[in-house]
């Protein structure tokens, strides 16, 4: 008996003992990530800013951060308005004699590198150059890489010039084959979140819309690509047409790059630049670094805080994403503090909860109340992500943001089928007639349909509502350009839905203008996350195997089991967009 109280305490010891080392392993990496992840450096004489786009641009300090794990990507993430901010300030640097753009990947969105353009557009204005060089490129790659001075492009690679295309994954015969039942109840025929669910195939309605929205995107992207290369409109859809960008030789031929060489030549060239003789070292200064040389600026002048709602709207505190509870939080921390003289608030959403997106709005109109409230629009800000910008003051948007889709659905999925099929069976007990209006077994009772419709109705006027005051315009007006329909910035600003085509740096350049400040500088929220604060997110379960599945099975597989798992198949009522279209 001696012997197993020995045995039992040595063990116990040796849990202490390495829940100790496990501890202060974890202290020391937070020290080493706090001592490396914002360190100052110093930009030297005669250097290149390199715009490496394995870098990941992200809209949002919400969006995925360094995984301290390994269980995810390990490139870092730079915000886009700091970046923006970045290429601004390298234009009158003298330190800074050109941009380097490394096009073999990229990690933005459609708007994102639009804001890049523009700011790289602006740079060449101080007669500084701007080269790049892509093996594998993307065709987001090339559409941000196109605005160079000179393009070049390894002799063996290729770039993915192959137009707009979207894709939809339905599952309703999934569905059908295991007894799976789903009651839609939907306000708009445009409202095509539940398509997937409902059919095989894509509606016409559906049709039309998409139709619509990706020549738009494409109209626009294009024709800035053809105009950056100095190529015909015409042969330019040619070259898209035959996917001649595959074949460097033909790239070459049709103008898409300007001359086939090895990394090493490309080095050499950006020295002869520089006039850097060939024994010397090329001065690269990268982006993440070179907005670390001056993010300890003094900051003088008022304050303008720009909040970044990026992601799916949803109940609850979660910092992923956007959760009512944590933005009622941050909303009415910046109406309170009287530092903060004009608020810019950010929108990258598809949407989501009708109740949380309720929430937010309801604390920005408190906010609008105090200080001027600006939006701005990134990639998306559709259903939800549109009707929490209905506090504005006003409203811009990018061109190729998608819109609108304002419109509502409720979505209550059953078992009843697969259940009795394999001897499952259900029975109520209840006080009332409609108890139990809905039950995962035994579906939705038709008085339950009913009153879902009506919620459903309620849900789309009160939308509706909010629109016509904000926008100034009749039901009937924002009824014939909703019914859950997406338009393009360029379609919306047409027929009124925002008020300008402009950029982040455009709204937060017309909030300080409103707030009657002068000096200002911008300060982003929500913060952060510390490490620490990191540390024990990555250790969540539910972000470990995610994290675990996305790797095993890729970013595109991932969001199609997204999908058939998405929180969408709930009996609550959503203002959601449909889908997200990608320009790869």
């Amino acid at each position: 008996m001696r012997s197993f109280f020995k045995n039992v305490l040595a063990n116990i010891v040796a849990i202490i003992i390495l829940c100790a080392v496990f501890f202060v392993f974890f202290i020391m990496m937070l020290v080493f990530s706090s001592m490396g992840s914002d360190k100052s450096v110093a930009v030297k004489k005669n250097s290149v800013l390199t715009i490496n786009l394995k870098t990941n641009i992200i809209d949002s300090p919400t969006e995925e951060q360094m995984d301290l794990f390994g269980l995810g990507s390990q490139n870092k993430n730079v915000l886009l308005y700091d970046v923006l901010e970045a290429i601004n300030k390298a234009k009158t640097d003298d330190n800074i004699k050109g941009i380097s753009i490394e096009t073999d990947d990229l990690n933005a969105g459609l708007t994102q590198i639009d804001d890049l353009r523009n700011a790289i557009e602006d740079f060449k204005k101080s007669g500084k150059f701007v080269y790049a060089y892509g093996n594998g490129v993307s065709q987001s790659a090339y559409y941000l890489g196109s605005v160079a001075d000179q393009y070049y492009l390894h002799p063996a690679g290729g770039i993915e010039l192959k137009g707009l295309s979207t894709e939809v994954t339905f599952f309703k015969d999934f569905a059908d084959k295991y007894g799976i039942g789903i009651e839609v109840i939907r306000h708009g025929k445009f409202k095509s979140a539940v398509e997937p669910f409902l059919r095989n195939d894509i509606s016409p309605e559906n049709k039309e819309q998409l139709s619509t929205l990706l020549n738009d995107l494409w109209k626009n992207t294009s024709y800035k690509m053809a105009v950056s290369r100095k190529i015909d409109t015409a042969q330019f859809r040619m070259v898209v047409d035959s996917l001649y960008g595959m074949i460097p030789e033909q790239g070459l031929k049709y103008k898409l790059a300007d001359k086939l060489i090895q990394k090493s030549e490309y080095e050499d060239i950006l020295k002869t630049k520089l006039n850097v003789k060939d024994k010397e070292k090329l001065n690269k200064v990268s982006l993440t670094n070179y907005i670390n040389s001056f993010a300890d600026d003094d900051k003088s002048g008022e304050k303008v805080a720009v909040l970044y709602a990026s992601g799916s709207i949803n109940n609850g505190d979660e910092y992923n994403d956007i959760h009512s509870e944590k933005y009622v939080k941050y909303i009415k921390k910046l109406q309170e503090d009287d530092k903060v003289k004009a608020v810019v608030f950010r929108i990258n959403s598809p949407g989501g909860s009708a109740n949380a997106s309720d929430e937010i709005l309801f604390e920005l109109q408190k906010l609008k109340k105090k200080k001027p409230l600006v939006v701005s629009f990134g990639d998306y800000a559709a259903s939800g992500g549109y009707y929490v910008a209905m506090a504005a003051d006003k409203i811009y948007s990018e061109p190729n943001t998608l819109t609108g889709s304002i419109g509502v659905f409720g979505v209550m999925p059953y078992y009843k089928d697969i259940a009795n099929k394999n001897g499952i069976r259900a029975d109520v007990v209840a006080t009332n007639a409609n108890s139990m209006y809905y039950s995962g077994l035994n579906g939705v009772t038709p008085y339950g349909v009913n009153m879902m419709t009506r919620s459903v109705e309620g849900t789309y006027k009160r939308f509706v509502h909010f629109v016509t005051q904000n926008r100034k315009k009749t039901f009937e007006q924002i009824d014939n350009v909703g019914g859950g329909r997406v338009w393009s910035g360029v379609r919306a600003k047409e027929i009124g839905l925002v008020d300008e085509l402009g950029t982040l740096n455009d709204a937060v350049k017309f909030a300080a203008q409103k707030a009657g400040v002068k000096s200002y500088y911008v300060e982003s929220y929500p913060k952060k996350m510390t490490p620490f604060e990191q540390i024990f997110k990555d250790l969540n379960e539910e972000e470990v195997s995610a994290r675990i599945i996305k790797n095993k099975i890729g970013k595109s597989n991932y969001e199609i089991l997204q999908q058939i798992t998405d929180k969408k198949l709930q009996s609550d009522i959503k203002m959601e967009m449909p889908y997200q279209i990608r320009i790869n």
